[in-house]
């Protein structure tokens, strides 16, 4: 899959180009760069607490089965990017990573890229992703911005099956779960 739709954010086109192998450790870098900004100003880092997604996280996101991971351009330049997993069984597909870098947020460039995401998609019946319980941008963006619903809170008492791994005092308020619900074609 090549460049995908190209769409108008006010003169500035916003694009998607998949990332090339070539790419992914500067694609990393700049994802854990956008996280670590909005977690340095919401929680206590320790002085060699490594960055946020972990390498690890990064990589294991990036070679998921069914994983496929995107540059979001605006202008032609690489500005954020995103890392989905696409199950072309069930139609049920995940949001692993997506960020925009925070010198270009407010410009409507991650919705536009949401956007070209659902349309490179069109056959997903359910998107899903999560976000930790403090990041207020973020449920700001998934449900209001994009038409996500909050459809699962896990915490202590209600902890994650399918990631149990999860850093509890890191995230020990909880992480939310959001599911969209896209129309079936036609």
């Amino acid at each position: 899959m090549d460049e995908s739709l190209t769409l108008d954010n006010g003169g500035q086109d916003v694009s998607l180009a998949q990332l090339l192998p070539v790419d992914r450790l500067q694609f990393r870098k700049d994802l854990q760069e956008a996280f670590m900004a909005a977690i340095r100003d919401r929680l206590p880092l320790e002085p060699d607490e490594g960055p946020i997604p972990s390498d690890a996280d990064v990589f294991e996101s990036l070679d998921a089965s069914k994983a496929v991971a995107f540059h979001i351009l605006a202008g032609g330049q690489k500005v954020g990017g995103a890392v989905l997993v696409i199950d072309t069984t069930t139609h049920r597909n995940s949001l692993s990573f997506f960020f925009v870098n925070p010198g270009v947020h407010s410009r409507g460039i991650g919705q536009q890229a949401w956007t070209l995401i659902e349309h490179t998609f069109p056959e997903t019946l359910t998107w899903e992703t999560h976000t930790p319980y403090f990041e207020k941008r973020n449920i700001h963006f998934y449900v209001n911005k994009c038409g996500f619903k909050i459809v699962e809170f896990f915490n202590e008492r209600h902890p994650d099956p399918h990631d149990p791994d999860i850093d509890s005092e890191r995230f020990e308020e909880g992480m939310f779960r959001f599911e969209k619900q896209m129309m079936p074609p036609i």
